[in-house]
C-alpha cells in the first residue's frame, strides 16, 4: 500500500495520498498548488480518483477543484452545507470504496459544525482500522481550536469537540494510526506536538482530550487565546467551491529594477523577504519584513486578497517560494519582484533606511538601567507561559491597529522566540515613526538560554 504525508511548510498544513488498490490513490485535503500531488502519483504509476475534505478549511486555499479537474477525480466531502460543492456527499458511518480500500465518514464536529474523520480499512486488514483521517479534530498532542464558528461558542463547541472524539474514535482501536491535517506550527491548535507520527493509543495516554475530563478540558479550550488572521474569513468563502487553481505561476512575475519599484511600489504594499539580519542593516523604507517560510503565515494579516504586492527576494529561486506561499492563502496580487535583495537599489544611490540589532544579554543590562522599554510580540499563549519581566506585549498581528502608547524616540527593544516576528514588528514600528529600535537577535530563545530572570506562569 502506497501512503505519503505532503506537509506544507510555514502552514503546518498536512495532505495525503494513499494508495487504495488496482492503480487508484485518494488525496486527503489538497492544497491548492496541486502539482506535487500529480507528480507523486505518476512516479508510483497512481491514479488520483478521489479527493476527501475533512472540513472546509480556513488557513489555506483547497485544491480541490483544481485537482478534480486535472484528473477527474471526485470531490468526497460530509452532507454538511458548509462543505460547499462536491460529488460525493457521505452520511455519518457511511461506508465508501475506493479500489480495495474502504473508508468510514464519521462527522465529528466541535472543531468546526462540518468536521469529519475518516477511518480507512485496507483488504488485508479485514475489520482492523489501519488508520484515520481526522482533519483538525485530533492532533498529535491535541485538538483544534474551537472558538472558529462563533468565539462566544468556544464553549458548547469545545464540549460538542468532546463528545465526538470520545464517541467515534476508541472503537477504531489503539492500533489506528492518527493522521491530521495539521502539524506543528500551525494556527489550527495551540499546542501541537512536533512529531508528524502517533496512534490513537498513544494519543489516549498523552492527549489532553482524553487524559482530562470533560469540564476540565471545556475550561483549557477557554484558556486558550490563538490569534485569527484576517485572511481566515476569504479561506471560507473560497473553500466552499474546492478553492480556485493558480492564477498566475511565479516565472511570469515581472522582474523590477530598482527605479522602476521605486515607482511602482506606491501603487500596493512592498514585502522584503530576507534575513532579520539583512532587513535590519539596510532596506527600503516603508517594507515589511516577512521571512520566506512565514510569507503564509504573516503575509495574511499585513496584505489581502485585494492588496498589489511586491517582493524583495535575495535569491531568484526565492521568488517561487513567496508567490506560492501567498497564493496558499488566497493571494494572487503579486505585481513584481526586485532580485538580489537591495544591492542594486544601493548601487543606484537610492534611499536606504535601517535600525539597530541587539543581543539578549545587552538587552538585560539595559533593563536593569532603565534605559529602554522591552516589547514582546509573540502571542498571548506565549506571553502567558513566560515573559521578561517588565515587558510590554502586543501580537506583531495586532501591532499595527494596537502601536504601543510610547513617545516615537523612545528606545525600544523587540523580541519574539527567535528574531523573524519581532523584525517583521521592526518594520511596522518604523513605518508609524518609531526611530530608536532594537531588534533583540535570538529572542526569548537567547534569553532562557543565558538564564536570564523571567516571569512564569504558574502550574
Amino acid at each position: 500500500m502506497f501512503f505519503q504525508r505532503v506537509k506544507t511548510k510555514g502552514l503546518g498544513h498536512n495532505a495525503y495520498l494513499l494508495g487504495c488498490g488496482e492503480g487508484q490513490a485518494v488525496v486527503i485535503d489538497p492544497r491548492r498548488d496541486i502539482s506535487e500531488y500529480l507528480q507523486i502519483a505518476r512516479d508510483n504509476n497512481l491514479s488520483i480518483a478521489c479527493i476527501f475534505e475533512t472540513h472546509r478549511q480556513e488557513d489555506f486555499e483547497f485544491g480541490s477543484r483544481a485537482l478534480a479537474d486535472a484528473t477527474g477525480a471526485k470531490i468526497v466531502t460530509g452532507c454538511h452545507p458548509l462543505f460547499g460543492e462536491s460529488d460525493v456527499k457521505l452520511a455519518d458511518e457511511q461506508e465508501f470504496k475506493v479500489g480495495t480500500t474502504r473508508f468510514v465518514a464519521l462527522e465529528t464536529p466541535g472543531h468546526t459544525p462540518e468536521s469529519m474523520c475518516y477511518a480507512v480499512y485496507p483488504s488485508d486488514t479485514g475489520d482492523k482500522c489501519w488508520g484515520v483521517f481526522t482533519g483538525d479534530t485530533l492532533f498529535v498532542g491535541d485538538t483544534g481550536r474551537t472558538d472558529l464558528s462563533d468565539e462566544d461558542k468556544t464553549a458548547e463547541n469545545a464540549g460538542i469537540l468532546y463528545d465526538s472524539v470520545h464517541r467515534k474514535l476508541p472503537p477504531l482501536g489503539d492500533q489506528a494510526l492518527v493522521l491530521p491535517a495539521h502539524g506543528a506550527g500551525s494556527a489550527c491548535g495551540g499546542n501541537i506536538s512536533d512529531r508528524d507520527d502517533t496512534t490513537l493509543g498513544i494519543e489516549k495516554k498523552t492527549n489532553k482530550v482524553f487524559t482530562k475530563s470533560r469540564k476540565e478540558f471545556v475550561d483549557a479550550k477557554l484558556e486558550e487565546k490563538l490569534p485569527r488572521p484576517p485572511y481566515f474569513r476569504h479561506m471560507e468563502e473560497v473553500n466552499l467551491h474546492g478553492g480556485r487553481p493558480l492564477q498566475m505561476a511565479p516565472e511570469q512575475l515581472e522582474v523590477l529594477q530598482p527605479r522602476q519599484l521605486q515607482q511602482r511600489m506606491k501603487e500596493g504594499l512592498l514585502i522584503d523577504t530576507r534575513s532579520p539580519e539583512a532587513f535590519a542593516g539596510a532596506h527600503i523604507a516603508g517594507a515589511y519584513n516577512i521571512w520566506l517560510d512565514g510569507m503564509s503565515s504573516f503575509g495574511g494579516w499585513m496584505a489581502n486578497h485585494k492588496t498589489r504586492i511586491f517582493l524583495i527576494v535575495e535569491q531568484p529561486e526565492h521568488t517561487q517560494q513567496a508567490v506560492k506561499a501567498l497564493a496558499r492563502i488566497g493571494i494572487d496580487s503579486v505585481a513584481g519582484v526586485m532580485l538580489k535583495g537591495v544591492e542594486k537599489w544601493r548601487e543606484e544611490g537610492l534611499p536606504i533606511d535601517h535600525f539597530a540589532t541587539t543581543s539578549a544579554q545587552q538587552c538585560a543590562e539595559w533593563l536593569q538601567a532603565g534605559k529602554v522599554e522591552v516589547l514582546d510580540m509573540r502571542d498571548d499563549m506565549e506571553w502567558e507561559e513566560k515573559h521578561i519581566p517588565g515587558a510590554m506585549h502586543t501580537f506583531v498581528g495586532y501591532l499595527e491597529e494596537q502601536p504601543p502608547k510610547l513617545p516615537k524616540d523612545t528606545p525600544i527593544v523587540v523580541h519574539c522566540s527567535v528574531g523573524h516576528r519581532s523584525a517583521l514588528a521592526c518594520s511596522i514600528l518604523k513605518r508609524q515613526g518609531f526611530s530608536r529600535i532594537h531588534n533583540m537577535l535570538g529572542g526569548l530563545t537567547a534569553w532562557e538560554n543565558l538564564d536570564l530572570p523571567l516571569e512564569k506562569k504558574s502550574s
